[in-house]
């Protein structure tokens, strides 16, 4: 099969569409082919050697497709059926040490950016139904992830408002997951196009942070100076002072990533103290919250928003547009 392959040292430059074995599946594994994967800041990272992996990885921690073969003693899967990827294989539910995240695909595990992959069944789940294969890959990394920050771990409330950063992948399924749970939502943005587009995604209130900079305040304005219930932090330490300053007392934090840079290593705790604030980190979830986000989404019809595609060949392509930040969604690999 065809596999793309991250060599030393690693760099957009040294990906290399290479080929792999495509094993059947032994005993309680299943053979997918891989229809599609999408890209995520974290891939990112791995592709340009911030995140050290062995060379000759497999990038991609989401992937989609359809089971082809069915090893001896699996259940609840078929051939034919549409599946989609897990990120934490061995958080199975409940909570998980770290030693037991250490077989996430993408790193340090092989990814997604290959025909074929035989993995055990906890490495998938089923797929929505009515999603394509580029919908449903968007859900491994990024959709997990919102579900976690918004219903496992924030468990929003009809009435409650929400505060959701631009227009990544999480971001845009935190909106409209927070909206599926009668929440009020106030997105930030840039981009005057991109603030219109998530109003006509469900946003109640939008914010141009550029032009407001001291946007957190403009979030107490529109709760009539309570302040936010959730706010799903993505922006790290750059963004992290405003969130405090939206936060209710009492309330909840989503840390997420940093997609606005690491260089800043110090937030204004005493504000954190002050309210009484609940800081939680989120690192995607667990296989029972993909299986509960999956029923969530055929329940409500939500559509995940996927901005473009391109083949595997062009992988370094996707992530140069990745880096860029134009995209309103998630950019995805047809394979």
């Amino acid at each position: 099969m065809r596999a793309m392959r991250l060599r030393h040292p690693a760099s957009l430059d040294t990906l290399r569409l290479e080929t792999a074995e495509a094993p059947a599946p032994g005993p309680g594994e299943i053979k997918v082919r891989i229809r599609a994967a999408s890209l995520n800041f974290r891939d990112g990272l791995v592709v340009n050697g911030f995140f050290p992996v062995a060379d000759g990885l497999i990038p991609l921690s989401d992937g989609a497709g359809e089971v082809v073969e069915v090893g001896a003693g699996v259940t609840g899967f078929s051939v034919g059926d549409a599946v989609v990827s897990t990120f934490h294989p061995a958080w199975v539910d409940g909570h998980i040490e770290k030693s037991q995240l250490t077989t996430s695909p993408g790193g340090p595990a092989d990814g997604y950016a290959c025909d074929y992959a035989t993995r055990s069944t906890a490495h998938f789940t089923p797929a929505p139904k009515g999603l394509s294969h580029a919908e449903a890959a968007t859900l491994t990394c990024a959709g997990v992830t919102a579900w976690r920050a918004v219903v496992t771990d924030g468990q929003v409330k009809a009435g409650e408002t929400v505060v959701v950063q631009g227009t990544g992948g999480v971001s845009l399924f935190a909106l409209q997951f927070a909206k599926a749970s009668g929440a009020t939502v106030i997105a930030t943005s840039s981009s005057e196009e991109k603030l219109g587009r998530l109003k006509a995604l469900g946003a109640d209130h939008v914010i141009n942070y550029r032009e407001t900079e001291k946007w957190g305040e403009r979030v107490l304005e529109i709760t009539g100076g309570l302040g936010a219930d959730h706010v799903i932090e993505v922006g790290g330490p750059h963004s992290m002072p405003q969130s405090l300053v939206a936060a209710r007392t009492g309330g909840h934090i989503a840390i997420i990533g940093a997609v606005g840079g690491f260089d800043i290593d110090t937030i204004p705790f005493a504000i954190v103290q002050a309210k009484r604030l609940r800081l939680q980190g989120v690192t995607v979830g667990s296989r029972r919250d993909q299986l509960a986000m999956v029923r969530a989404i055929e329940a409500n019809g939500i559509k995940p928003v996927v901005d473009r595609s391109y083949p595997l060949d062009q992988l370094a392509d996707a992530f140069r547009a990745l880096k860029d930040g134009g995209f309103f969604g998630k950019i995805c690999i047809e394979i």
